[in-house]
């Protein structure tokens, strides 16, 4: 019996945007569960308990866990020898449709014309998604990363000199979260990317935000880079919320591209505490897998 794709992987990825905007992946939630019972800052403390309270009732409640669902970006892997092709952009488009009705989301897409919210969470490129395409493969792979406003207004992308080198990019970062303060809702997850050009160098931030925390880069040497960056934003203390702590920082997650000798491209990105990100699999006899929030699976069947 053949199988309507173009129909599972919206109805699927309509799921996967409650999963990105209504439950916290389980990475970060046992993480600031760490950072609550490391905390000896009562206020700081207090701050935890509300996040996981808040947490626990949007989850309970099939609510979003913020105001601010975010705009809307899907990464997207996709097998050569997949079916669906084409329509891939259209289909997820209709899904950000019905997930903002359904779920509800909050409709974040404004024309920067007109001024004019579309109402739906599309508009001019948006959803945004960031496609691939995989040989040998019969797989599509489905990250959604609705990404807020507040946790993306203190990114930023620069080119360093050279010379400055890694110096100059753990300097970079330090800057950037102390003058962001409490504004990007810490604790953060902060993605870094270095290489290529500036603009490749805020993807591979972003793509590093898509990382659980706690999993390490697999060369040793941008590891041990991430962990030293974790350690000197977690020393400046700003806590959660900005009322002081242990904890300014989760995880600070490298990634990294070849770049030009003359240039050394550096990108910072933020994801607040609510971090959204839900990721699923499908497969090309329309199977769904969800990976991050394994809960979806029983809502699926």
């Amino acid at each position: 019996m053949s199988v309507n794709l173009a129909s599972i992987v919206e109805r699927a990825a309509i799921l996967l945007l409650k999963g990105a905007t209504t439950m916290l992946p389980l990475d970060v939630k046992q993480a600031l569960e760490h950072a609550r019972e490391i905390e000896d800052n009562p206020l700081a403390i207090a701050q935890f308990n509300a996040i996981l309270k808040n947490v626990q009732i949007a989850e309970n409640e099939g609510i979003p866990m913020c105001q601010d669902t975010g705009l809307i970006i899907f990464y997207v892997s996709l097998g050569e020898n997949f079916p669906l092709k084409g329509s891939i952009y259209n289909v997820l488009r209709n899904a950000t449709i019905k997930a903002t009705k359904e779920i509800p989301l909050r409709p974040n897409a404004v024309d920067i014309v007109t001024k004019r919210n579309s109402g739906d969470n599309t508009g001019r490129f948006v959803p945004w998604i960031e496609l691939e395409i995989v040989p040998d493969s019969d797989i599509l792979e489905i990250t959604a990363f609705p990404k807020g406003g507040g946790s993306e207004a203190p990114c930023i992308a620069k080119v360093l000199s050279p010379a400055q080198g890694l110096k100059g990019v753990k300097k970079l970062v330090v800057d950037v979260v102390a003058e962001a303060a409490a504004k990007p809702c810490p604790p953060l997850s902060i993605g870094v990317g270095i290489g290529g050009t500036s603009d490749i160098a805020m993807k591979l931030a972003k793509k590093a935000l898509l990382r659980p925390v706690g999993v390490r880069h697999e060369n040793p040497f941008i590891a041990k880079l991430e962990s030293e960056l974790l350690e000197l934003v977690n020393l400046l203390g700003i806590g959660p919320h900005g009322v002081g702590g242990k904890t300014t920082a989760l995880t600070v997650n490298v990634e990294y591209a070849h770049r030009h000798p003359a240039a050394y491209p550096v990108a910072v990105a933020f994801n607040c505490w609510a971090a959204r990100r839900s990721k699923m699999k499908i497969y090309s006899n329309g199977d769904v897998e969800f990976v991050t929030h394994k809960q979806l699976n029983e809502l699926w069947r």
